[in-house]
């Protein structure tokens, strides 16, 4: 009794300084939120409006005159659905092949993907956007997840996560009972794999429902816009509307709030899992 006595003044501390911590995260999307049912002059008002005002919809009205947001908001999700599923797809076969088998050049072959994670994003877009002007794909959504479908991270954490979770014996036994080697990957190795393979998902989806540089490079149309795009066409008029651009903020981060609550789990479960191997 006198032990846990002595503990209580930590514990106490320790959920105090937790609470805190989640108070802060939590904050500045409640703001987002608020700021979204404001009208400009509320928004600049001091002391700051911190409930929920009554010019919502005037902002999604206001929204929807200067940039088609419904349709920014579906090509944002066709990229990032197709960014995921390819991502999933190719990025588990390929750490299957880099984690199950043994081959000749392995090693190598794979420190040359991994030390491409070194090469920052930014150099990479004058070659890729020169690539993708000769494939005539300016102004198409297929240039922004087409070249992604296998990226170095994506192989590296299914390779971390297979190796970890998948016993080679699972192999033998599929060859024993007459499988091929796909089979083996679809039917043995994949229902193991499924907490990586949702973080792998969730991490890819919204990394792409958030990019903005190369779809700001590569989309020219208001129609062929992505929401990152849609919002920033908003800024640099003459009096932007704040109001309407909190609005489109909001209602392109719902998605991701909203599924990151429900998959949260399986993005720590196959990270953590992912790396216990290295």
């Amino acid at each position: 009794m006198r032990l846990e006595a002595k503990q209580i003044p930590g514990k106490v501390i320790i959920y105090t300084l937790l609470i805190a911590g989640v108070l802060l995260t939590v904050f500045p999307f409640y703001w987002m939120f608020v700021l979204a049912t404001l009208s400009r002059r509320e928004i600049f008002s001091f002391p700051p409006e911190m409930w929920f005002g009554e010019h919502g919809l005037t902002n999604y009205h206001n929204l929807m005159s200067y940039v088609p947001f419904l349709r920014n908001m579906w090509n944002s999700f066709y990229i990032s659905a197709m960014s995921t599923i390819t991502a999933i797809f190719f990025c588990s076969l390929g750490a299957f092949g880099f984690a199950m088998y043994d081959f000749r050049f392995k090693k190598p072959l794979f420190i040359i993907m991994i030390s491409t994670l070194m090469i920052p994003p930014i150099l990479t877009i004058i070659p890729w956007f020169i690539v993708m002007r000769w494939f005539g794909w300016i102004n198409e959504p297929r240039a922004l997840w087409l070249p992604g479908m296998a990226n170095a991270f994506g192989i590296f954490l299914m390779k971390q996560y297979i190796e970890s979770a998948v016993p080679r014996d699972f192999m033998d036994a599929g060859r024993i009972d007459g499988c091929s080697e796909f089979r083996i990957y679809r039917s043995v190795v994949l229902p193991v794999i499924t907490p990586g393979l949702g973080a792998l998902g969730m991490i890819t989806f919204i990394n792409q429902w958030n990019l903005f540089l190369p779809a700001l490079v590569i989309l020219r149309q208001r129609t062929a816009y992505t929401i990152p795009v849609a919002l920033s066409s908003l800024e640099g008029m003459i009096t932007t509307d704040y109001g309407a651009v909190m609005f489109g903020t909001a209602l392109g981060t719902l998605p991701i709030l909203i599924a990151f609550i429900f998959f949260s789990n399986k993005i720590i479960s196959g990270l953590t899992a992912g790396a216990l191997k290295f």
